[in-house]
């Protein structure tokens, strides 16, 4: 039975996408062609090209770095809040060490990273 509803609602979801398609081509009216509008960005101001205005690899390696260590602090959290019932039920230790081991490798790509200087703007 459970496969019966996953197909009513796979083909309830396909229709109900079909028919907003068809109520959008009918209400949306005519398309109005600009120049303009399928420049970059669209935004209505004619694009300027400009040589200066790269952006530093820098910027995004701390930004793909901030979100890393921000992924290991959220696999910390449930940890830490469920620790006292894997001490409880006797796999404190085990879940401890794991724990320990995962954060050892953040901490050695932290070093790797002071060592690669790759947080340095220099």
């Amino acid at each position: 039975m459970p496969l019966g509803g996953v197909i009513f609602i796979v083909i309830f979801i396909a229709l109900f996408g079909a028919f907003l398609l068809w109520v959008a081509t009918k209400t949306g009216g005519k398309p109005i062609y600009h120049p303009i509008k399928y420049e970059p960005y669209e935004c209505g101001i004619p694009a300027l090209d400009k040589k200066d205005t790269k952006v530093s690899v820098k910027y995004y390696l701390t930004a793909i770095l901030f979100i890393l260590f921000d992924i290991e602090i959220i696999f910390m959290y449930p940890w830490s809040v469920s620790f006292r019932e894997f001490i409880a039920a006797g796999n404190g230790g085990l879940v401890f060490f794991a724990m320990v081991e995962f954060i050892a490798i953040f901490v050695f790509g932290l070093f790797w990273l002071v060592k690669a200087r790759a947080l340095e703007w220099d």
